[in-house]
């Protein structure tokens, strides 16, 4: 089974999708995932207060400095 996503906004009570490049006939199944208004973007979550923001600054200024990555060899696992 082969899958298409797409995320879109009902407009007008009216599901929008771009044109599909199927063969006519083509049998398919559509599941709509309803997303909750109030879902936070994880972007937005994790930029919402002033810790998080100071927390990923560091976090950002730590990658800078190669002395602080931890190498794992994937065949001693």
């Amino acid at each position: 089974m082969n899958t298409l996503k797409y995320q879109t906004t009902i407009k007008n009570g009216q599901l929008d999708l771009p044109p599909l490049d199927l063969p006519e006939g083509t049998v398919v199944e559509a599941i709509l995932l309803i997303k909750e208004s109030a879902e936070t973007d994880e972007t937005d979550y994790l930029l919402s207060t002033e810790a998080n923001r100071q927390h990923l600054k560091e976090a950002v200024e730590l990658l800078k400095n190669s002395d602080n990555y931890i190498y794992v060899d994937p065949g001693k696992l």
